[in-house]
């Protein structure tokens, strides 16, 4: 489908745009869109309303040409048809978001776009000039240029040294090492970052200042297009508003930005345009103005999401997990908590409040040396993963790619690799049939979209890779669950989808730690939240608590400056209380 299509009826919605809402615009992109609450309708997909902006240029109305102009892309992967057809462009000055499920597409757009991928049909024009298909270097000296969700730099070499790494500036045969550093400090200055970082190792980086790093790397060439793929998934809201700041500056220099993002709560501060994907296809490029947050996740999903409002009562049972006065260093201290059969409790805390550290002590990657931690009324020494586990302590990690999967691995591989002992023909050699029929019954139970358990895990979508990994966690069936970051970086479908394993798995007796900085996800899911301040715990929450009494407790009451991102949060809290009317 290209943009000048109109959605069959396979596609369509139901609903229409609520009051207020209005079709094409042709004025310039809004650096800061305002966000929008006046209807919780979802709209109905179109792509007649992503028209181009067209910058006034004093006494006429002609539409400026694209930056970046992609027509008629098309992309098959093993008889999987990933893009049908697609059509997409980001002007000067512009951010364009490009959003949509896991697996819908976007990154296989990105890839063809940066020259990493071929597309089977369609063209890719830069400043009117088409790239050569499949060529990074091409894309490159186009001015086209990708940071991804991680930083790509070698963490042992100076931020110069990354920068400049297999591109260096020569005088002669030798580098021109002050040239090269002028160059950087230059780079640096121009993103709002202090030129001194240019000597300093990328290790030494905290990684907000990594990933504006990687932005500065992108703009040794003569960027015309920046892609900026999840940049935010590993930031906290402070590095977050440092992020939006460096694209507001690039924006002014006329630099066109794609910007991919499955938290859907930044596109009212950052983007102008909204382009949605579902299964391939472009089912809505709309003004971000234009656009609620349910709205966008309705086009994402395909089919109106119901706000549902989780009243389980936990059931009255004796602790499963007793913590006193736990402590380690200067991470925390004098930390309590009480976990009971089928309960769900929550941990809350901004940025260094230690509610991380509590999760890894509670599972031995990093000890407490203080306090006591009791499980089934037995008390435990938690050294080491190993002792977690032989204690009845599961968990699952925030950051899976690290810690969580052997992406080269299949799916049963992944489940069944923290239980050779269950899993082995006498504790000796593994029993495929075994593994392969208990990955098979997970892969039932809890959705994981695959072909089948010899799947390899790295070509799975990040929503099915988190079910893989709590599939693991859930083999031995533990007492007690620690979930770091159970949703991070999913998409909304998926996440949902994970919000109900996970009170599923409370209804059937599990007791289960959620440590998220989601605040809605806390409301969601847990029957008590503990808020974490400075390494103590600062106070203790029922169900139905609102986010601003959980983040002033985090915040220490503290009246601070709201940031844009906020008010935009704000605004969604709004939209998402407001009646839901289910009917066409």
């Amino acid at each position: 489908m290209t943009q000048s299509e109109t959605p069959g009826p396979e596609r369509d919605r139901p609903g229409t745009p609520g009051p207020g809402k209005t079709g094409p615009t042709t004025t310039p992109p809004t650096p800061t869109p305002t966000p929008t609450t006046d209807s919780a309708t979802p709209p109905t997909p179109t792509t007649g309303s992503g028209t181009p902006p067209t910058p006034a240029t004093g006494s006429g109305t002609a539409p400026a040409a694209a930056l970046l102009v992609s027509r008629g892309i098309r992309k098959r992967y093993s008889g999987v048809q990933a893009l049908h057809g697609v059509d997409f462009d980001v002007y000067a000055g512009e951010v364009h978001a490009l959003v949509g499920e896991n697996g819908a597409g976007k990154s296989t757009l990105i890839k063809i776009i940066s020259g990493a991928e071929s597309a089977d049909e369609g063209t890719v024009d830069v400043d009117g000039r088409s790239l050569a298909a499949g060529d990074t270097n091409a894309a490159l000296a186009a001015g086209v240029a990708t940071v991804y969700q991680e930083p790509q730099l070698f963490g042992e070499l100076t931020v110069a040294e990354n920068i400049f790494l297999g591109r260096e500036l020569r005088r002669g045969a030798l580098i021109d090492w002050g040239a090269q550093r002028a160059r950087v400090s230059a780079l640096l200055e121009r993103l709002g970052l202090d030129p001194a970082l240019a000597d300093v190792r990328a290790a030494d980086l905290p990684v907000a200042e990594q990933q504006l790093v990687s932005i500065a790397k992108a703009f040794a060439h003569d960027v015309r297009v920046l892609v900026l793929d999840e940049p935010s998934a590993i930031l906290t809201d402070q590095e977050v508003q440092t992020l939006f700041r460096v694209i507001d500056s690039v924006k002014a220099e006329g630099v066109g930005v794609i910007y991919i993002s499955h938290r859907l709560d930044e596109l009212v501060v950052v983007a102008d345009r909204v382009t949605v994907l579902r299964d391939g296809e472009v089912v809505a490029t709309r003004p971000a103005r234009e656009l609620t947050v349910r709205q966008t996740a309705e086009l994402m999903t395909g089919h109106a999401l119901d706000e549902r409002r989780v009243s389980r009562e936990a059931p009255a049972a004796d602790p499963v997990l007793e913590v006193r006065g736990l402590g380690a260093g200067r991470a925390f201290r004098d930390v309590d908590l009480v976990l009971s059969r089928g309960e769900v409790v929550g941990l809350y805390g901004l940025v260094g409040s230690g509610v991380n550290e509590v999760a890894r002590a509670l599972y031995g990657i990093d000890p407490a040396d203080r306090g006591t931690v009791t499980v089934g009324g037995r008390q435990r020494r938690l050294s080491s993963p190993r002792d977690a586990v032989r204690a009845g302590v599961a968990m699952l990690p925030a950051n899976r790619k690290v810690q969580g999967v052997f992406a080269s691995k299949s799916i049963g591989f992944n489940i069944s690799i923290g239980h050779l002992a269950l899993l082995s023909r006498l504790g000796v050699a593994m029993d495929r049939r075994r593994e392969k029929a208990v990955a098979a019954d997970f892969l039932q139970r809890i959705a994981i979209k695959a072909p089948g358990v010899h799947s390899l895990v790295g070509t799975l979508s990040g929503g099915n890779q988190q079910k893989v990994v709590l599939a693991r966690s859930l083999v031995e069936r533990p007492p007690v669950l620690v979930l770091e970051e159970p949703t991070q970086g999913v998409d909304v479908g998926a996440k949902d989808e994970i919000h109900d394993i996970v009170l599923s798995l409370a209804d059937q007796g599990s007791a289960v730690l959620v440590v998220s900085s989601d605040l809605a996800e806390l409301q969601r899911l847990a029957d008590r939240v503990l808020v974490m301040r400075e390494g103590r715990t600062a106070g203790e929450f029922a169900r139905g608590a609102s986010q601003a009494d959980l983040l002033s407790a985090a915040a220490g009451g503290d009246e601070e400056e709201p940031t844009s991102l906020d008010e935009a949060r704000a605004a969604i809290t709004e939209e998402v209380n407001q009646p839901w009317d289910p009917r066409p």
